[in-house]
């Protein structure tokens, strides 16, 4: 019997790609080194990162006196491994590792190199799970697990047009139950954030905490752009019987004079802990956020780390790390 995990399980490391002067990091490539410097010295703290570099010598030095670390040189376009890295399934006692076709988010960019990371990883040996090719454009962050059987995602990004044009809402419906072994997917119609170019992967609007509950993201100030569509989204959530837990919108997040799209949903479970983004301007947010996440999740630490550079390129720190099981 297949089955996905949900991200609150025992994970074997976290996989990260650091940026580099090839990408769009380059206008403030050393400020975004710095912050992943320290996102990946703060989640190895709780279990082992696996860090892919355009440069292992440079990547040595960026990451020196972090122990619980392994840096492999491999080149890549971009640095949102969530979308292009190998997801994990439970298949009876085995797990596998599905390579699915990433074409940057429905061909908004290059993605070549990104697209062969994970059969470069298998090749190489770095991959103890047997890896199974599937040509089907998914993106992590489209998807979130209650590792029951329950799938989250958008219908706005998987029925994109540039993704899977020759698949109806059914048919992929279908294909993801048979995949995953899924008993029930939650097609969420509505939710956007402005400057998001993922056509609204569910990682930043509304992800599963336990078995039983969705965190999810809500504006209550009524002036402001996304008010309409994460209320209509909210009374979906509401009637999918899952008990719910609301996420404050962050302050607006500008950059160059654009609004970036900032969230709290986009948080990363690693062994024992949560990491949730914090962002610049919203020190009552940021705590606020944490406090509600510890209330869920007790026996967990919830720890903030700073995005504010990460959200930049449109992305945060579950965008930025994919949970492995086997790795």
């Amino acid at each position: 019997m297949k089955r996905l995990f949900a991200e609150w399980e025992q994970q074997s490391s976290l996989l990260l790609v650091l940026p580099h002067k090839n990408s769009d990091w380059l206008p403030y490539l050393d400020e975004i080194l710095f912050a992943y410097r320290e996102f990946i010295k703060t989640a190895s703290l709780y279990q082992h990162c696996v860090i892919l570099c355009a440069n292992k010598t440079d990547a040595e030095k960026l990451l020196a006196n972090i122990d619980n670390i392994t840096l492999i040189e491999l080149p890549t376009n971009d640095t949102w491994i969530r979308d292009f890295g190998a997801i994990d399934i439970e298949d009876k006692d085995e797990i596998i590792s599905y390579d699915f076709t990433f074409n940057a988010w429905g061909g908004k960019f290059e993605s070549v190199l990104d697209n062969m990371v994970n059969q470069k990883l298998y090749n190489n040996g770095y991959m103890k799970s047997r890896l199974v090719n599937v040509p089907f454009v998914l993106e992590g962050g489209s998807i979130d697990s209650n590792g029951e059987g329950i799938l989250l995602t958008t219908s706005k990004c998987l029925l994109e047009e540039n993704r899977n044009p020759n698949l109806n809402k059914y048919e992929i419906d279908i294909k993801l139950k048979e995949l995953f072994g899924l008993k029930r997917i939650i097609w969420l119609e509505h939710g956007f954030l402005r400057g998001d170019d993922t056509d609204s992967h569910v990682d930043t609007l509304a992800r599963f905490i336990t078995k039983d509950t969705i965190a999810y993201t809500v504006c209550e100030d009524k002036e402001d752009e996304h008010f309409d569509e994460l209320k209509k989204m909210q009374m979906q959530l509401k009637s999918t019987g899952f008990n719910l837990l609301p996420l404050p919108l962050p302050n607006a997040v500008f950059y160059e004079g654009k609004r970036l799209p900032a969230t709290y949903a986009n948080f990363v479970f690693v062994n024992g802990a949560v990491l949730v983004p914090a962002y610049s301007g919203n020190t009552e947010n940021n705590s606020k956020v944490q406090k509600l996440l510890k209330s869920v999740l007790p026996n967990h630490e919830i720890v903030g780390v700073d995005a504010s550079v990460f959200i930049r390129q449109y992305g945060s720190l579950h965008c930025a790390s994919i949970n492995r099981f086997s790795l």
